[in-house]
């Protein structure tokens, strides 16, 4: 199995059971990191709530650095999904899609760029 980002080709490189998926991209060697990390957590009931199934997803990939002490370092996007058993998916996806505009926003590339939190 592949997997897909911004049309870039991630091949599975190893599984920790069937809750844990790695898969190395393109620019991934022995020294150089380009993975995502699938990760999922199944809902655990309680006599009174039903629960909340959590994902998420990591992409680390090593950039290399101008003007710092180091010539590279990991820099790392980490999304963590949880979401409560009996959600609708036209919910799931209003909240998914709404977050993805955020990520592409120019707000979201200032808070990221320039560290900005105050709008």
């Amino acid at each position: 199995m592949s997997l897909t980002i911004n049309a870039l080709t991630y091949a599975q490189d190893s599984a920790s059971g069937n809750n844990a998926y790695l898969y190395a991209g393109p620019s991934n060697t022995l020294t150089v990191k380009d993975v995502c990390r699938l990760l999922r957590v199944s809902p655990k009931p309680t006599a009174s709530f039903s629960g909340v199934g959590k994902t998420s997803a990591k992409l680390t990939r090593t950039l290399t650095l101008t003007g710092a002490l180091t010539p590279t370092w990991d820099a790392i996007i980490d999304v963590q999904v949880s979401v409560p058993v009996g959600a609708s998916g036209a919910n799931i996806d209003s909240l998914l899609n709404d977050f993805g505009a955020f990520l592409a926003s120019a707000t979201f590339k200032t808070h990221v760029k320039n560290q900005q939190i105050n709008y």
